[in-house]
């Protein structure tokens, strides 16, 4: 997230909670991705040591984040998100919002394509309104992939990946290819969340990343990262996702 002059949401078991300023929205977003040290914290912000002790204070008065002492330096500390990032402010994109309501005034090939174009239209609607949503849809679907994981047989990796192909296909939410093994790579093409929308600069399949992050931390039992380079919302013909 750029932090500067944003306000970011977060879900805590006591509600949402509003945050910003461009030091605490740098070190939620890096305990977003990862459990960090506190010295790991200090280097990646760059800002002095007790600056970074205030902030972090400040967000664990407000149940934003856990502290916990390091397993083999006990002098050390280690930080971890006990929230869920779930929404951004942003400038208000509003103009494919209304071309995606344009297609509703036309008839659908079929079920799938209504669907689609609803998807879409949602996500769209978020952004007219001012509202990165990509965090929660990103969580949303990983919470989907485990239980996507539960339904596949027990085998190894590889098995596991023409799996993940297989669900794709039999649910028409693309053709799916493994591009390369080291690291994880994979092609999407036809891809549900995105085909219908236009090209706006930037990759938009925050559903796909959360799902098959979901799902490979099910098979693997670790967190994967996996990041869309390529999409069909930035002038692409496929949709093309890495674990970085």
């Amino acid at each position: 997230m750029n932090a500067t002059n944003r306000t970011a949401l977060f879900a805590t078991s006591n509600g949402f909670i509003a945050i910003n300023g461009a030091v605490k929205l740098h070190i939620m977003d890096l305990l977003d991705k990862r459990p960090c040290s506190f010295d790991e914290i200090v280097q990646t912000t760059g800002k002095a040591k007790s600056t970074v002790s205030v902030h972090l204070n400040d967000l664990k008065k407000a149940n934003l984040l856990r502290e916990s002492v390091d397993a083999v330096d006990r002098r050390k500390k280690n930080y971890s998100l006990s929230s869920k990032y779930v929404a951004c402010s942003q400038k208000p994109l509003d103009t494919h919002y209304y071309h995606s309501l344009e297609n509703f005034s036309s008839t659908f090939s079929s079920e799938t394509d209504f669907f689609q174009n609803v998807f879409c239209a949602f996500k769209a609607g978020f952004e007219a309104q001012g509202i990165d949503h990509n965090p929660i849809v990103k969580h949303i679907g990983s919470d989907i992939g485990k239980q996507i994981a539960n339904t596949f047989e027990q085998g190894d990796f590889f098995d596991s990946l023409e799996e993940v192909r297989s669900f794709w296909k039999c649910y028409k939410l693309g053709k799916v290819q493994i591009e390369d093994t080291d690291p994880l790579t994979i092609k999407v093409k036809d891809c549900f969340e995105c085909m219908s929308m236009p090209v706006l600069g930037h990759p938009i399949c925050t559903f796909d990343e959360g799902m098959l992050e979901g799902i490979l931390h099910k098979i693997t039992g670790e967190r994967a990262l996996i990041k869309e380079i390529e999409c069909y919302a930035t002038g692409d013909n496929h949709c093309l996702f890495i674990k970085v």
